[in-house]
């Protein structure tokens, strides 16, 4: 049962009190003197979201190339220089966030963008691409203004 437990990720390992976690999903891994600990995929599902996604480059780039064609899991490791298991990590991270899915066809997985989830992240810059393109705007005038009112001398 240690083994198990040394080989999940410390962010899948979550600690309840008593009679908080969901029984459902919940798989008691360790028993210690302050409480268990579970794995539970419905929280691990849960803590996922889209700006996670994009925040690393290489999931940016998996999600370029997923908004373009759809793709096998060797077909998106062949664009990187990185191992499959870690691109299928990737994967997992933006499958869990929506972003991603996967179907099987036959004997290949293929990757689908579903890329309306970044709507969220548009929704957000929203009220900062404004704010910015204002101060752009006013920089503009004024550097439009100092150009008209600067003396012109010849030589």
């Amino acid at each position: 049962m240690l083994r198990a437990v040394a080989r999940l990720p410390a962010s899948d390992l979550y600690w309840f009190a008593s009679g908080e976690h969901c029984t459902a999903c919940c798989e008691i891994l360790l028993k210690n003197p302050i409480g268990y600990i579970y794995f539970c995929s419905k929280y691990r599902s849960m803590r996922r979201d889209v700006f996670q996604a994009i925040a690393d480059p290489t999931r940016r780039q998996i999600l370029q190339l997923l908004s373009r064609q759809q793709l096998t899991l060797n077909g998106v490791t062949e664009h990187f220089d990185m191992s499959r298991p870690a691109i299928s990590k990737h994967i997992r991270i933006l499958t869990e966030c929506g972003l991603v899915t996967i179907k099987q066809q036959g004997r290949e997985r293929y990757c689908y963008g579903e890329l309306n989830k970044l709507k969220e992240v548009a929704d957000w810059l929203k009220p900062y691409q404004i704010f910015w393109n204002n101060k752009m705007d006013a920089l503009e005038k004024f550097l439009h203004n100092t150009n008209e009112k600067k003396p012109r001398y010849k030589k």
